[in-house]
């Protein structure tokens, strides 16, 4: 549904009671990201509204996009389907942010999808991650998803 921008059917994955939350970099803070409940995110995928999901690292910018425009620059900024690492319930990699993934989800799972840097003149610096946070409320199997966190080197 990330991949091909399907916010319809990513909706029918999401949380029903806690909605999910996006974090545009590692820090997960539950005062300050956008939280969608499921039929939130599917009008905010047709609807066009912009929205201010944070502020850009280093200048302190605000980034104000529609849901599309952020999902193609804070969660599929690269093809996560093809990562070369997959993390079960671990932190892959991390730069000057804080990694608070486990504390912001307990009795959450997650799966971090990660690129190690690519450039050899960016010194492995260039790295990005994905990690999509789920929880089973019912303790039945069933996983829905609470929390997409876009991570990369922060200055």
């Amino acid at each position: 549904a990330l991949n091909s921008g399907d916010i319809q059917t990513l909706a029918t994955l999401v949380d029903g009671e806690r909605g999910v939350t996006f974090t545009p970099y590692s820090t997960v803070d539950h005062h300050s990201d956008l939280t969608f409940l499921p039929d939130q995110l599917s009008q905010a995928g047709a609807n066009g509204t912009r929205y201010v999901w944070g502020y850009t690292q280093g200048k302190g910018d605000a980034i104000t996009m529609t849901l599309p425009e952020y999902l193609d620059a804070y969660v599929f900024n690269i093809d996560y389907t093809q990562a070369p690492i997959i993390g079960v319930d671990s932190v892959l990699s991390s730069g000057n942010s804080l990694e608070n993934v486990q504390d912001a989800y307990p009795e959450s799972r997650f799966l971090e999808y990660y690129f190690p840097g690519q450039d050899p003149e960016a010194g492995g610096l260039d790295w990005c991650a994905l990690k999509l946070v789920f929880r089973d409320p019912e303790h039945t199997g069933v996983y829905r998803l609470i929390g997409v966190i876009h991570s990369e080197w922060t200055i």
